[in-house]
Formats: structure tokens, C-alpha cells, sequence
């Protein structure tokens, strides 16, 4: 079940907050009644990041390796095409 809170619960019962999310579950939090901000512990954070991380890193590297560079439209423009269903030029 999705865990919601007022963001004021953030300060008035953060033990609580912080034990159900070392339990593993995520706690969104609201303000005015709208979405905030959520809160997870290192280790959720780490399994959605970690991949980005290390993909990134491996462009890093092989942007090193190749001399070669292009421009903003062409990057944006490649991707933009894929998105939408074309194929890799």
C-alpha cells in the first residue's frame, strides 16, 4: 500500500518515517495536498541509480576514446527520431 504523508510529518514524526523506510517501503510526502517529494532509503535509491551511473560513466569513457563530436541538434535530433519510432541513422 502507497504510503502517504503530510511533508509536516517529515519533522513531527521522522522516527516513524525513518522506520518504514529502512523497511524497505517508500513514504510520499505532500504539501498544500499535492505530491512533494518521496523519501527512500540508500539502498532503493542506489537500485534505480545505479545503472544510470554506470551507463554514464561508459559513455564518459567512450566519448574520450572517439574525437569525434556533434552538435546539440544532432544528438537531440538522433533521439527525437527514435522516440518516435525511426530508425537509428
Amino acid at each position: 500500500m502507497i504510503n502517504i504523508r503530510p511533508v509536516s510529518d517529515l519533522r513531527n514524526k521522522f522516527t516513524e518515517i525513518e522506520n518504514e523506510v529502512k523497511q524497505g517501503q517508500p513514504v510520499y510526502l505532500t504539501k498544500n495536498g499535492y505530491g512533494s517529494m518521496v523519501v527512500l532509503s540508500l539502498e532503493q535509491y542506489a537500485a534505480l541509480t545505479d545503472e544510470i551511473e554506470i551507463r554514464l560513466d561508459e559513455a564518459d569513457k567512450a566519448a574520450a576514446a572517439d574525437g569525434a563530436r556533434y552538435t546539440e541538434d544532432e544528438v537531440f535530433g538522433k533521439v527525437r527520431k527514435r522516440m518516435n519510432g525511426h530508425k537509428a541513422i
